[in-house]
């Protein structure tokens, strides 16, 4: 049953606001023609499949913890100006890292996260929902502004596929890439530029087996399976998770804009996940939208997961393509199944 009682009237007007955002990706870039070099692959091969030329894949000893710190640290100092205009001393009250590929199993990877950027004592933890982890994780941070538990929160996509990704595969390593983005939120006003609103989530877990890695986790143990190492990598059905990721990504862009009383053709910028050129192509078509109205950064990056969406929205606003007062979608789709979106108007921030 729904509980009755009126909202607190000190967050009935409250909202998160975007006011920071941060990228980083690894200094390391492979691109097509090394991956052809030992892989039975060509540079027009992933390119005419994906539209990637190139990606950034972490050094030795390098993790997912060390590029979202990365992340974050430019993610505050592009909000610094406004911060502590609330009336708080500490830069976020909460760190929320979407990652699929944390440190370690466990614990989670936010904690030391933000320990390193100096916000220990903080809430922190780990949101895992593949591609879609961002969204999902600016869901999370958004309540926890609305309800007043935060005045600030770092939020967080980083993930290293190249640490999962079968040596062998020339499909997966030819997608993926390392990286990190983030984004700060502050408590705001709904009517603000940067506030988040229409969001909307979902997921089939009927579809888990179409993108995932099966090894390594409670059912396989307990079945008392013997551990093979090509359980340990990442596996997606890739037909059917295209048709899946056009047909959510796309629901999830009109549903999200519908929340606001845009129609899609009053979405001026509308920022996928970056999975592949095609499925990009193919929303748009969808939408029957301009392709020029979905930036893009794979070719330059690969698919990133978690990160892909506040990478290639700090290379947006970097290029001039994404500007204040654009209505803008942020719409991601990944393993679980699970897709989301969230619009906004877009505030005057530039990228730390």
């Amino acid at each position: 049953m729904q509980d009755a009682r009126p909202a607190d009237a000190g967050t009935r007007e409250r909202s998160a606001v975007l006011a920071g955002l941060g990228a980083w990706v690894p200094r390391n870039v492979v691109t097509n023609d090394e991956l052809a070099r030992v892989l039975d692959t060509s540079d027009e091969w992933i390119r005419s499949r994906t539209g990637i030329r190139r990606r950034h894949v972490i050094s030795p000893g390098e993790s997912t913890g060390d590029l979202a710190v990365e992340a974050g640290l430019r993610a505050l100092a592009s909000a610094a100006p406004s911060g502590g205009a609330d009336g708080g001393d500490r830069a976020a009250d909460a760190v929320v890292l979407a990652t699929s590929t944390p440190d370690r199993p466990c614990p989670a990877t936010a904690p030391e996260v933000a320990s390193r950027l100096g916000l220990g004592g903080v809430a922190a933890f780990d949101v895992s929902a593949v591609c879609s982890g961002f969204v999902y994780a600016l869901g999370v941070s958004g309540a926890l502004i609305t309800s007043g538990a935060a005045e600030r929160v770092l939020v967080v996509g980083a993930d290293t596929f190249s640490t999962i990704l079968d040596p062998g595969d020339r499909t997966t390593r030819a997608v993926f890439g390392d990286g990190a983005g983030a984004v700060l939120l502050r408590a705001g006003h709904p009517a603000e530029r940067g506030a988040l609103r229409g969001l909307t989530l979902g997921s089939d877990g009927t579809r888990s087996d179409l993108i995932q890695v099966p090894g390594g986790g409670s059912r396989r143990r307990s079945a008392g399976e013997p551990a093979r190492e090509a359980d340990t990598y990442f596996t997606m059905a890739g037909r059917p998770v295209f048709g899946q990721a056009v047909r959510r990504m796309a629901d999830s862009v009109r549903a999200a804009a519908g929340e606001l009383g845009w129609s899609v053709t009053d979405v001026d910028r509308v920022v996928l996940h970056q999975a592949n050129a095609r499925i990009t192509a193919a929303v748009a078509d969808r939408l029957d939208l301009p392709v020029d109205r979905f930036p893009s950064n794979i070719g330059q990056v690969g698919n990133t997961v978690a990160a892909s969406i506040p990478l290639a929205l700090a290379d947006a606003v970097q290029d001039g393509v994404l500007r204040p007062g654009h209505r803008v979608v942020l719409c991601g789709f990944g393993g679980g199944l699970t897709w989301g979106a969230v619009a906004l108007e877009w505030p005057r921030v530039e990228p730390g």
